[in-house]
C-alpha cells in the first residue's frame, strides 16, 4: 500500500503510510490502542473510505472477485449472531465456493463440535472468535489479516492457529498480523511497523528494529518507539 489515508470527518486516524507484504512473510503491524492498526486493516479489506493506493497482490485495489484472495479476522469478529454455528460456516463454504470436508476439519481443529447448533449469539467470546477464524480460513486465501487474533482462545486453539500461520508462510503465503502481545509478535514475524498517532514510525525486521532502538526485546523497541518509557516509570512511581 502507498500514502494511506484514513478520515473519520476530521479525525484523521491513518496519516500517509507506506508499507508491503511479500509473499511468504508474516508482517507484524503493532502500534497502542487508537494508533491506526484497525483503520488500516478496514481500508485493506475495503470496510472504509480512503485515500492513497492498495494494491492486493499486485492486482490493484481489493474488491468483487479479488476479495476472495484475502481472510480476515477483524477485532470484533464479523459473524452473523442470528444463525447457529453450522449455518455460519455452511453460509460462508458455500460463498468461497469449499465443500463439507473443510467445514469438517475446522471444526475439529478448533473444538467446535458442540456448539453447531448453536446459536453464535449465545456463544463465549472465545468460541465466536473459533467461529470468526474458521471462517477466515474457509479458503485457504493467499492473505491472511488476523488483528488481534488471540483474542479470548484458550491455549490449544491458540497454537493451532499459530501452526496454521507458520504453514501458510511455508505455503508462499502473506499474512498481516496485528496484535498487543509483543511475546508473540517477536517469536512470528518477518517483519514489523509500528505505528504511533496514525504514523508508521519504525519499521523493519525485528532484528533492525531492536538496533534502532538500541533494545533487549520488542517489547521495549516497542515502548522507546511511542516515547512512553518515562512515561511509564511515572505513572507505576505514582501509584
Amino acid at each position: 500500500m502507498s500514502n494511506l489515508r484514513v478520515r473519520y470527518g476530521q479525525k484523521v486516524a491513518v496519516d500517509g503510510i507506506s508499507f508491503q507484504i511479500m509473499p511468504g512473510e508474516i508482517y507484524g503491524l503493532l502500534g497502542p490502542n487508537g494508533a491506526g492498526k484497525s483503520s488500516t486493516i478496514k481500508a485493506i479489506v475495503n470496510l472504509v473510505d480512503y485515500e492513497g493506493e492498495v494494491d492486493l497482490l499486485g492486482m490493484g485495489r481489493p474488491r468483487g472477485k479479488l476479495l476472495n484472495e484475502i481472510g480476515a479476522v477483524l477485532e470484533t469478529p464479523a459473524v452473523l449472531e442470528s444463525l447457529t454455528v453450522k449455518e455460519f460456516l455452511e453460509l460462508v463454504a458455500s460463498i468461497r465456493g469449499v465443500g463439507g470436508d473443510r467445514i469438517d476439519a475446522l471444526v475439529q481443529a478448533f473444538g467446535l463440535g458442540e456448539y453447531l447448533g448453536a446459536y453464535i449469539a449465545t456463544l463465549s467470546q472465545g468460541n465466536r472468535q473459533k467461529v470468526a477464524i474458521a471462517s477466515a480460513l474457509m479458503h485457504r486465501p493467499r492473505l491472511l489479516i488476523l488483528d488481534e487474533p488471540f483474542n479470548a482462545l484458550d491455549v490449544k486453539s491458540a497454537r493451532i492457529l499459530k501452526e496454521v500461520v507458520q504453514n501458510h508462510r511455508r505455503d508462499g503465503g502473506a499474512v498481516l498480523f496485528s496484535t498487543h502481545v509483543m511475546e508473540i509478535a517477536e517469536r512470528t514475524c518477518d517483519r514489523i511497523g509500528i505505528l504511533n498517532e496514525g504514523k508508521l514510525i519504525m519499521e523493519g525486521t525485528t532484528k533492525s528494529i531492536l538496533e534502532q532502538a538500541r533494545a533487549g526485546s520488542l517489547e521495549e523497541a516497542f515502548l522507546r518507539a511511542i516515547h512512553a518509557e518515562e512515561e511509564i516509570r511515572e505513572l507505576a512511581e505514582a501509584l
